[in-house]
């Protein structure tokens, strides 16, 4: 599946199943929640956190599912091309960074 793939299947889904989109804040706020259950499952796995009893069955690529998801709403509504965005990161990134964390003495 490609990204626009994804965006087209999420809208399609929203318009029928979910009725329509929330509005972009709910939206933002659905994101911040879904970050912090992926967060709170990362820090107890990868981390110094203990796992609490109702953690244990989650599953991480799920959390990471639901923000991809919330995030492709938050771009649908907002006419945002998340592959075109994505692109024009790589750009940024290889032209900012080319030799940023190849001198970082911390990486090495």
């Amino acid at each position: 599946m490609t990204i626009q793939q994804a965006q087209q299947d999420v809208d399609s889904w929203i318009k029928t199943t979910g009725v329509r989109y929330f509005n972009e804040l709910t939206n933002l706020g659905i994101l911040m929640e879904e970050v912090g259950e992926l967060s709170r499952l990362m820090v107890r796995k990868y981390g110094e956190q203990s796992f609490k009893e109702s953690d244990k069955n989650k599953d991480i690529a799920d959390e990471m599912a639901d923000v991809l998801w919330v995030l492709i709403c938050l771009a649908n509504q907002t006419g945002v091309d998340l592959t075109t965005a994505l692109q024009k990161n790589f750009e940024k990134k290889n032209l900012r960074d080319a030799d940023r964390h190849k001198n970082n003495e911390k990486l090495q």
